[in-house]
Parts: C-alpha cells; structure tokens; sequence
C-alpha cells in the first residue's frame, strides 16, 4: 500500500517541477527544446531527492546498528567488570578496640593457695524445679 503512494508522490513532484519551469518560459515562446529540457530538470530533482532519501535510511541503520554493537559491548564490559569487582576496603578513621582483659581460669589459686574447681552443675545452671526438659507438651511448671 506504500508502494503506490510513494509513486504518485514522485510522479506529483515531477510534474509540478515541469509544469514551473514550463511557466517560466511562457507558452507562446514554448519548443520542444525547453519540454526536453523542464523534463531533464525535474528527473534529475527526484533522483536527487531519492538519493538523500536512500542515503539517511542507509545511514541510519547502520548507526543503529553500530550503536547497539556499542552497547552490548559496554553492558558486556560492565558485567565483566561488575563480576571482577573485588571487595572493596576502606580504612576506618577510628582506632582499634582495645582487647578484653583475660578472666580467671577455673585452674587459677584461690587465695588461700589452692586451685580452684569448676562450678558444681557444668557450665549451665540447671533449673530449680522439675526437669529441664519435660516429656510431655503443655506448661513448663
């Protein structure tokens, strides 16, 4: 349906070039000559037009193209980049923690001269009533 526009439109061009030129000249002192001429003139206008046209489409796929060759080599060299990252470190303006002093070993002397033993019941304190763990689901008195 393009097709059929597009000629009418260059043939609509072409006679109106003809027909301004053909004005200029005048019809009593019209030859054959000055149609050949008028003819020649609007030819050469279209073919113009049709090579500028021609030429930006050309131009302009293939800037597209090349500009999308240009981005998927960035986004590939961003990933490449992204995934090479390695972790970043920064200095800390503050000064380091002192370290915690130590604590008395269960070994350690009492003061009387003796070594001291652990704490009866292990490390953990077991409850004061009932098992730790009961066997049975509900409350835990």
């Amino acid at each position: 349906m393009r097709v059929p526009f597009l000629l009418y439109g260059v043939l609509y061009v072409l006679v109106e070039v003809v027909g301004a030129q053909l004005a200029v000249i005048g019809w009593p002192q019209l030859t054959a000559l000055d149609v050949a001429t008028a003819v020649a003139n609007a030819c050469l206008t279209v073919a113009v037009g049709v090579a500028v046209l021609v030429g930006a489409d050309v131009g302009g796929r293939r800037w597209r193209r090349s500009v999308g060759a240009w981005r998927q080599e960035r986004a590939l060299a961003a990933a490449v980049a992204w995934e090479d990252a390695a972790t970043i470190t920064v200095s800390s303006w503050r000064p380091e923690p002192l370290a915690l002093p130590a604590g008395p070993s269960s070994r350690a002397a009492a003061p009387g001269g003796r070594p001291r033993d652990a704490a009866p019941g292990g490390d953990y304190a077991t409850p004061s009533r009932g098992r730790p763990f009961p066997e049975e689901p509900g409350r835990l008195f």
